[in-house]
């Protein structure tokens, strides 16, 4: 695990909950001034594990490099915060501290109630989550919220994988299922099944979104079932896609490029392209467009065609004809023509989700609140 340079915050934390606090908002206040005059931004990245995880930090840390190289843009950031009171005091310092006046916490549980409760002690700064649905009326006007359709790079990672399995058997090892998991399990088969009608996938969740042992014990247990496709959702997918590697397997990764754990295996991977939406929001800002002047929308979603998200390049392991269809569906989606969700649509219990006649383009509220798996999934949403 790296170490974090924040290492440091318990420290200045305790003397933000000191009378020392006063005089630390009143630097602060000059250093927000200062900024404004020099058009210089600082923004603060938090991340719920290591940023060398493979995985979700991981992307997130990669697009913080980019953006600290731009000239005009400071960047602060701490690794391995819980989602519990420890980032509203992450939060705290980094605004109190480093005269942060932009924060990503870009953790899911970060978002109720700790981003909202800090939020509103801090009217000046802008918070913007990853994954959050802000609420017109309810949540606080610096608060944004943003996120990508990775479940676009699960749909190709599902092509490949549906053009590659021999034994029609696919695995996808998921931490909870909300509904942004959900999306990404259903997403992976209904693009296997668009070019493999006869595919199914097996699904286990753990439980966390990082539980090492029970990822490496779910990944065995499908090998050993004869399974020859993985993927997963877990915040780092390296246990993961190294079992899979170990074990013959061919796999889909997520969230960044896991292709260099697995140079026999991997097929590609759906991967997050922050650098291009941190960039954009950092435009935005210098340019003076704010949350609180309406500058910036408080919702943000994008897919592969916004360039919030990207597919890992093909890997070894996939045939020719697996990059077609892949470049075909790729495509597809880039120009907008792709619907991955339309009727008629049953979810594995047999239930029909979505009527004949009915498509749910990206944007669709009802693919926010996503409670069922389709039908070719063996699994349930209450495992």
């Amino acid at each position: 695990m790296s170490q974090s340079p924040f290492r440091h915050l318990y420290t200045r934390r305790q003397i933000i909950r000191t009378g020392a606090a006063a005089a630390a908002f009143t630097l602060t206040s000059q250093l927000w001034r200062a900024q404004a005059q020099s058009k210089e931004i600082t923004i603060g990245f938090i991340y719920v594990g290591p940023k060398d995880d493979f995985g979700w930090n991981q992307a997130h840390a990669e697009a913080n490099v980019a953006l600290s190289s731009l000239d005009w843009v400071k960047t602060v950031e701490e690794e391995s915060v819980p989602e519990t009171v420890a980032v509203e005091e992450s939060m705290r310092a980094m605004i109190e501290q480093d005269g942060a006046t932009v924060l990503f916490p870009t953790s899911f549980g970060y978002y109720d109630p700790h981003v909202l409760k800090v939020a509103r002690e801090y009217p000046e700064v802008q918070f913007f989550h990853a994954g959050g649905l802000y609420i017109e009326g309810v949540h606080p006007e610096n608060v944004g919220t943003y996120f990508g359709y990775l479940d676009e790079g699960h749909y190709i990672n599902g092509v490949l994988a549906g053009s590659m399995t021999k034994s029609n058997r696919l695995g996808f090892i998921a931490a909870k299922p909300i509904p942004l998991v959900l999306r990404n399990i259903n997403s992976f088969t209904l693009g296997a099944k668009s070019v493999n009608p006869d595919i199914t996938t097996q699904l286990i969740f753990t439980g966390d979104w990082a539980l090492p042992v029970k990822e490496a014990e779910a990944a065995n247990s499908m090998a050993d079932q004869g399974i020859d496709v993985l993927t997963c959702h877990v915040d780092s997918p390296k246990i993961v896609i190294e079992t899979a590697e170990r074990r013959g397997l061919m796999s889909c990764g997520h969230n960044t490029s896991q292709a260099a754990l697995a140079p026999n295996g991997y097929l590609t991977g759906a991967e997050y392209d922050w650098t291009s939406v941190y960039t954009q929001f950092a435009e935005d800002i210098q340019a003076g467009k704010t949350l609180m002047n309406g500058g910036i929308p408080h919702l943000i979603r994008g897919g592969i065609k916004e360039k919030f998200i990207k597919t890992s390049p093909w890997g070894s392991a996939a045939s020719d004809e697996a990059k077609q269809a892949g470049e075909a569906a790729l495509a597809q989606l880039q120009a907008g023509s792709l619907v991955i969700y339309k009727g008629p649509l049953k979810d594995n219990t047999g239930k029909e989700v979505i009527p004949a006649g009915v498509e749910y383009g990206q944007r669709a509220i009802e693919l926010e609140s996503m409670d069922y798996l389709v039908e070719g999934v063996i699994g349930s949403t209450s495992s």
